[in-house]
């Protein structure tokens, strides 16, 4: 397997730029997630790695090796598409072993690898059936079995699980992160979908119109978002936002002071995410605000709420919690559970 390194890259469609001077280390055996919203250039990304977009200009190496002027089949990449593209005529072993075969590899080299493959993904009693008779998941995995064999250096995702319903993108997810640890491999996954990245990755390369917001682990992206645009991407429901201005040597919220903290930088905006929220009686807590929905999840419930000067407030209570819409309650906002942003969008303060 290998280390993934990009410097300085950058992609331009005639007047139109895509990737802005993206510069980026993947350790080997990491698991990767480039994550964002569609037309952030995170698949653009991916097929740049792969070998199937030239870039403008920068350099890409993958275990050392500068791959930039290189043929996507040199790079001994792999990738696995959202279209399964399977050849329906072909049973499953013939569709994982058509590439070998193509290449030369010998018939004992070919079988081997095949059930080997077959193994880590648990389509052994599948091999001699048609893609027609398989499930979306066994389909794909029988694509990632596909690319297992070739023994890339690095494994290649883009939004695999999109055509799959949601208990099965969640079956899935568990399958790649099992595959993901016995293969020690490197592996870089596109994906809109923040749960994915969150539950998957090792490291979160978050995207935002061709730029890179912020690399790191998922918690930490979680707990430090570096950017508003972050802070409001990762995690489900998003990030409560509220403008603040100065007062009382901290930060208020429409003159109600939030906590005591004096920053160096006058934030814009503060945000406090809906699970970290406290619930209170009114008239207990800062603010009182009127609950306008609620989404009863069985373990838990979310609050879709309204503050009377009709800021949108989300908060996660107690699936057993009997507070209705239309009722009003008060909220906390626990100072060490808030985040402060700039005009720019930058994070304020530690």
């Amino acid at each position: 397997m290998a280390q993934v390194t990009l410097e300085g890259v950058n992609k331009h469609y005639g007047a139109d730029q895509a990737l802005f001077d993206i510069s980026l280390d993947i350790p080997d055996g990491a698991f990767a997630v480039f994550v964002g919203p569609s037309g952030c250039g995170k698949s653009t990304l991916l097929r740049s790695i792969a070998g199937l977009e030239g870039i403008s200009s920068g350099r890409i190496a993958i275990g050392g090796d500068d791959v930039t002027a290189v043929a996507p089949s040199d790079r001994n990449v792999a990738m696995v598409f959202q279209s399964y593209a399977l050849y329906p005529h072909m049973s499953v072993r013939e569709n994982m072993d058509f590439g070998m075969k193509v290449n030369g590899f010998d018939p004992q080299t070919r079988a081997a690898r095949i059930a080997e493959a077959a193994r880590i993904l648990q389509l052994t009693e599948y091999l001699d059936r048609k893609p027609g008779q398989l499930s979306g998941g066994q389909r794909q995995r029988v694509a990632i079995g596909r690319a297992i064999v070739k023994q890339p250096r690095v494994f290649l995702f883009d939004e695999p699980l999109s055509n799959l319903d949601a208990k099965l993108r969640i079956q899935m997810r568990v399958e790649l992160e099992t595959l993901h640890r016995e293969l020690g491999a490197t592996m870089i996954y596109v994906t809109h979908d923040q749960v994915e990245a969150m539950t998957m990755a090792d490291v979160i390369v978050v995207l935002n119109g061709g730029r890179i917001e912020q690399v790191g682990a998922p918690m930490e992206l979680y707990h430090r978002p570096a950017t508003e645009f972050v802070a409001g991407f990762i995690g489900a429901p998003s990030m409560n936002f509220l403008d603040v201005e100065p007062g009382g040597g901290a930060v208020a919220y429409r003159g109600v002071p939030l906590g005591t903290r004096a920053l160096e930088t006058a934030p814009a905006r503060a945000g406090i995410r809906p699970e970290h929220v406290a619930l209170a009686a009114p008239g207990a807590g800062l603010i009182d605000v009127t609950v306008r929905v609620k989404e009863a999840l069985g373990g838990e419930s979310y609050l879709y709420t309204r503050t009377e000067a009709g800021d949108e407030i989300v908060v996660r209570a107690d699936g057993e919690t009997e507070i209705a819409p239309g009722d009003t309650v008060g909220l906390g906002f626990p100072e060490g559970r808030l985040h402060f942003f700039a005009r720019d969008g930058a994070r304020v303060g530690v």
